[in-house]
């Protein structure tokens, strides 16, 4: 294959997201009319701002070559907490809210301090603080469903200038992650990080305080992302959270972002895997599929987001050795 027509692949590659955003809107259109209506787009917007903003947090691990394994057990853990807090101490909701993001900055922060003080690679530590969370928190609930009041579930229903109230929560989060990344000089030092520790480091990064940042911002937005998933559903169950830090990986890695580190941005692509990824689930719900299916397109929506960061990989590297290759 020439340079050229490599060139074109990376650029089918990169367009991928899209291409297969289009078919998926196109293949439940032609399958379930009412798929396209307006009210059940709006739906998929709303249902995708959870995933959306926790994706975006991990967006910011996996710039840096890291991964971050505990974000469903922090939004699981903010959940009971919050969920104890209005239930038995009456706060109200913004101060829950408030607090939620507190404790998923501070989870933010011990995974920080594992990995960038204690040196603990990054699968590992956040391995084991996602079993921690999630047993704390089913300490906490007892393993029982814990109902909201509806002054908290009220929050998803709001809507501001005729726009849900999640996806303007999502919209807000995605342009600062966004503006952060492409116009900090932080922003710039994440990527560096992400393409090589050691040469960021004798450029003198500060690479243990980028890494801090990363995790700290994502235990922020899966805080965030679990308060706004918590409204929508009213409830905190046993399950809450579960296998969401795989929902969003998969959601960054579809829109582009690298599982190697240095490559990727926030917007359009990891908004763009959110959405792909909830569309779909809507679109069989529509269909009235077996919900047994789910995990397993689930698996394969992640197999294809693995295949195609491999295959950018494996193109940038050639070209990148033709482009240093004396003529």
């Amino acid at each position: 294959m020439s340079p050229e027509q490599q060139r074109l692949v990376m650029r089918a590659l990169d367009a991928a997201p899209l291409v297969l955003f289009a078919l998926v809107l196109a293949g439940f259109g032609a399958l379930s009319p009412s798929f396209l209506a307006p009210a059940n787009l709006v739906n998929v917007l709303v249902q995708s701002s959870a995933i959306a903003i926790v994706a975006t947090g991990m967006t910011f691990v996996l710039l840096t070559a890291g991964v971050d394994l505990s974000v469903g057990s922090i939004m699981f853990v903010a959940a009971a907490v919050s969920g104890k807090l209005l239930l038995a101490q009456g706060w109200p909701p913004s101060l829950v809210v408030a607090g939620i993001i507190a404790l998923g900055g501070l989870c933010g922060l011990l995974n920080g301090l594992l990995i960038a003080r204690l040196g603990l690679i990054a699968f590992i530590a956040t391995l084991g603080t996602q079993y921690v969370g999630r047993g704390f928190g089913m300490w906490l609930t007892e393993t029982r469903a814990m109902n909201l009041p509806e002054a908290f579930t009220q929050l998803a229903s709001n809507r501001l200038l005729g726009v849900p109230l999640p996806v303007i929560v999502a919209a807000l989060v995605v342009a600062a992650a966004h503006a952060f990344l492409m116009r900090t000089p932080r922003g710039r030092q994440i990527y560096a990080v992400g393409q090589d520790a050691a040469a960021a480091r004798k450029a003198g990064v500060n690479v243990r305080g980028v890494l801090w940042t990363v995790y700290v911002l994502c235990g922020l937005c899966a805080g965030l992302g679990g308060a706004v998933a918590l409204a929508q559903i009213g409830s905190v169950a046993p399950t809450f959270g579960a296998n969401k830090e795989f929902a969003a990986i998969a959601a960054a890695v579809l829109g582009g972002t690298s599982l190697f580190g240095g490559r990727g941005r926030v917007w359009p692509g990891t908004v763009f895997g959110a959405v792909l990824i909830q569309g779909i689930e809507n679109g069989l719900n529509h269909l009235n599929a077996d919900p047994y299916l789910y995990p397993l397109i689930t698996a394969g929506i992640i197999f294809v987001a693995v295949l195609l960061d491999s295959a950018r990989g494996r193109l940038r590297r050639t070209l990148g050795r033709r482009r240093i290759r004396p003529d």
